[in-house]
């Protein structure tokens, strides 16, 4: 068992991963973190880019961001629903707006999530990644484990 680190939120996410899908530790050590934008009380956000070390995938990059729903929602086009990635549509976001303002509501800690596969032929393996706002792309995919309606 990995020996867990932070705050209670990022426990709670550790221990969530560990359940699904085995050792973070293995999940760090494969997955090698290339790019980061930390968190901090401005973004309210966090992204992090890792390679993805597979020959015959057409993607070179996996990027993670996490934080204020609000935040990540903003940043995101398309919307993974039961195993179907679905454009966004304002109607959607609103949805997503109202579920995460109840849950909030209830005193429930709510953060947003989304990912992005980049691909070899734009980024590929060795790509310098500049970790300013303007050069993350953010065309990403909301992922939800409570779905708003």
């Amino acid at each position: 068992r990995d020996t867990m680190g932070g705050n209670a939120s990022e426990a709670a996410l550790l221990k969530c991963v560990e359940l699904q899908v085995g050792s973070v530790t293995k999940m760090r050590e494969e997955f090698h973190r290339v790019a980061e934008i930390p968190f901090n009380s401005t973004n309210k956000y966090h992204v992090s880019i890792h390679e993805i070390n597979d020959e015959n995938s057409t993607y070179s990059h996996h990027l993670l961001m996490k934080g204020a729903p609000e935040r990540v929602l903003d940043r995101c086009s398309t919307i993974l629903i039961k195993g179907e990635l679905k454009p966004l549509d304002d109607d959607m976001k609103q949805a997503f707006e109202m579920a995460y303002l109840d849950l909030g509501g209830m005193g429930e800690r709510v953060l947003g999530f989304a990912q992005h596969y980049l691909d070899k032929e734009n980024f590929p393996i060795g790509f310098e990644f500049e970790t300013d706002e303007v050069s993350i792309p953010y065309h990403v995919t909301l992922y939800s484990k409570i779905h708003p309606s």
